[in-house]
C-alpha cells in the first residue's frame, strides 16, 4: 500500500465553500481546486465574480477552476474569456454540450488557441474524450475531466475510458486528465497507477489520505472489534444469554 508521499497523481480538491478551499490550501500536497454551479450553490455562492476574485487572491499559486453558467454557446465563450481574466492560475470550465447537446469543441478549440486555459468537463464516453484532446492538443495548458464515480455508481467500467483518456493526454504536449467525481480513497491508488495526472475529490475524501500505509489489515479489524465492543459497553447493551442462565442453575 504506498503512502501518500508516494503518489505521483496531483491532488485536487473539489468544492466551493471558501473556508474549506483555504484550509486544504494549507496542505502542501493540495495542487488545485476544482468547483461547479452545483457546488457554487451548496456554498451558497451568488456574486460569482467577487467570490472568484477574492478565492484567487487568496491562492495565487495552484489551479483553480471555475465553471461557465450559460447555456448559449457564444455567451459561455464570454464567460469563459471573463473567468480567465480572474487569474494566471485559472481555469476556465466548459461543459461538452449544453443543455441541448450542442457540442462546445470547436468553442474550445479557439479560447484554448487564444491562450484560455480550458478545462473541458462533464465527460462520459470514448468518443466525447477523442474529440476534447483533439480540440484542446496543441495550444494553451488544459484538462479534461472524466466523471469517473458517476459512471461506478451506474454500475458502469470506468477503468476503459480512463485508460483511453490517460493515453490520449500523454500523446499531447499540453493536456492532462482529471479524474473527476471521485467516490473513495481507493480511487486516488486507481488514478495513480493508471498514471492519470490529476485526481479531485471532495475534502473528506482528502483528508484520508494522510493515513495511507499507516496500518495492516490485521490492525485494522482488531481496531473495529474493539470499537464495537467499547459502543456496545457505551451504549449499556445487555442481552440474556439462556446459555449462560441454564448453566448456572
Amino acid at each position: 500500500m504506498p503512502k501518500l508521499s508516494d503518489l505521483k497523481v496531483k491532488l485536487f480538491t473539489d468544492g466551493a465553500d471558501k473556508a474549506q478551499i483555504l484550509d486544504m490550501a494549507k496542505k502542501s500536497w493540495i495542487a488545485g481546486f476544482t468547483t461547479n454551479p452545483s457546488l457554487l450553490k451548496k456554498a451558497g455562492v451568488s456574486d460569482y465574480e467577487t467570490y472568484g476574485r477574492e478565492l484567487v487572491a487568496a491562492v495565487p499559486d495552484r489551479h483553480i477552476s471555475f465553471e461557465v453558467f450559460s447555456d448559449e454557446i457564444p455567451e459561455m465563450v464570454a464567460q469563459a474569456r471573463i473567468i480567465s481574466a480572474w487569474g494566471k492560475n485559472v481555469y476556465a470550465k466548459l461543459p461538452v454540450t449544453n443543455t441541448r447537446g450542442e457540442p462546445l469543441y470547436e468553442a474550445v478549440r479557439g479560447l484554448s488557441r487564444a491562450g484560455v486555459q480550458v478545462n473541458m468537463t462533464a465527460i462520459f464516453d470514448p468518443e466525447q474524450v477523442a474529440k476534447a484532446v483533439d480540440a484542446l492538443a496543441g495550444a494553451a495548458p488544459a484538462c479534461v475531466s472524466v466523471f469517473a464515480g458517476r459512471l461506478a455508481d451506474l454500475g458502469i467500467d470506468y477503468r476503459p475510458i480512463m485508460q483511453d483518456a490517460i493515453a490520449r493526454a500523454r500523446k499531447t504536449q499540453n493536456v492532462e486528465i482529471i479524474w473527476a467525481s471521485t467516490r473513495e480513497v481507493f480511487n486516488v491508488i486507481e488514478a495513480d497507477e493508471m498514471g492519470c495526472q490529476i485526481i479531485t475529490a471532495p475534502a473528506d475524501v482528502l483528508q484520508k489520505l494522510p493515513a495511507l500505509g499507516t496500518k495492516t489489515p490485521a490492525e485494522l479489524s482488531l481496531g473495529a472489534v474493539k470499537a464495537f465492543r467499547e459502543d456496545a459497553l457505551a451504549a449499556g447493551l445487555t442481552l440474556r444469554s439462556q446459555g449462560t442462565s441454564e448453566a448456572a442453575e
